[in-house]
């Protein structure tokens, strides 16, 4: 990994010295990242510990070479491909480190998330969208069930994907994703600012959130509860001058509430990624006309009218017995139009 001198001095000071984050950008103010380096003494706080200027430059060294080894990468503000949006945002990161295709940092970004609970429906619609805007975009996301799960699903086969985390890159959360995880760093990229061995804590959930908004020009947010993370995602994208985006959900829905939230603030409506397209100027795929049978397109159209059915009140609004139903709602879920909610609930996409 090649990093100029400044980028050495820049690693030692806010990767490596003990200072805290206040501490760290009090000395950027001081001095320039290089002169900090070579007279650490001059500059860190009173009493704070520092080994001298041989010990810092093997330091510097060993650190580099670790993440060599590892396939990681680290960069910096002074970095040419340290993304500008996420440089320009209130509270950029010290440090980027990064597992995977590093030239998506590069790349126009546009971040979709959601609620661990999400509903079928969103998450279908989500991974669509995803696969679509992938095209055009690195689509930014968590790890996370739900929402984050759907975004990676649509995204992955492109490659166009950049996974936050948050811990470290030799950690995973959740643990059960370490597979997924994998599959990332092999085709698209995996981001963190916190260094490879910290853990998830409490605090870094937060923290990652408002990396996913600063590096994206846009959030888009598939489902959210009225305390959902999740939409500390859409405030600091809002805070940072970011497009917000919401699926609408039916009244009263506990998973989709935050969004509807979202849309009377004014956050941009979402049925499909040509919704999203429209507001960078661009035009998504045409869309190929589903062939429905009639009995198909008659349940389709009672279920877009409820939005979410059991079997039994489709049943009573198209005359079709349950076990009837059952084939067509089949037939409906293969062409990609509905979707099942789960309880014997179906409902259109």
């Amino acid at each position: 990994m090649k990093v100029t001198e400044d980028e050495r001095a820049y690693l030692w000071v806010c990767a490596l010295s003990e200072t805290e984050p206040k501490e760290k950008l009090a000395l950027l103010r001081a001095a320039s990242p290089l002169d900090v380096f070579r007279h650490a003494e001059k500059y860190l706080p009173a009493g704070a510990p520092c080994a001298p200027l041989s010990e810092r430059e093997k330091g510097v060294d060993a650190f580099l070479l670790s993440l060599e080894k590892k396939g990681y990468f680290a960069v910096t503000p002074l970095s040419d491909d340290y993304p500008e949006p996420l440089k320009n945002s209130s509270s950029p990161p010290f440090v980027l480190y990064g597992a995977g295709r590093r030239e998506l940092l590069r790349a126009r970004k546009f971040c979709i998330v959601g609620s661990r609970v999400t509903p079928p429906w969103a998450e279908k619609l989500g991974r669509s969208i995803a696969e679509e805007l992938s095209e055009r975009f690195a689509i930014v996301t968590g790890l996370a069930e739900g929402g984050d799960s759907a975004a990676i699903a649509g995204a992955l086969p492109s490659g166009n994907l950049i996974a936050v985390l948050p811990c470290g890159l030799d950690e995973c959360y959740p643990a059960a994703h370490i597979s997924l995880k994998n599959n990332i760093k092999s085709s698209g990229l995996l981001l963190t600012e916190l260094r490879p061995e910290e853990p998830a804590r409490k605090y870094s959930f937060h923290a990652r959130n408002r990396i996913l908004a600063g590096l994206s020009e846009g959030v888009l947010v598939i489902s959210a509860g009225i305390r959902s993370g999740t939409l500390i995602t859409a405030n600091c994208a809002l805070d940072c001058g970011r497009d917000v985006f919401a699926f609408p959900h039916n009244v009263g829905s506990a998973y989709g509430v935050g969004c509807n939230e979202l849309l009377k603030r004014g956050a941009f409506v979402v049925t499909g990624a040509e919704d999203i397209f429209a507001v960078y100027g661009m035009t998504g795929r045409k869309r190929q006309e589903v062939e429905l049978t009639p009995e198909e397109a008659r349940v389709l159209s009672a279920l877009r009218d409820r939005g979410e059915a059991h079997l039994t009140l489709l049943s009573e609004d198209t005359g079709f017995a349950v076990f009837e139903l059952s084939a067509i709602l089949s037939g409906l879920e293969i062409k990609g139009v509905a979707v099942r909610s789960g309880g014997n609930k179906y409902s259109a996409v």
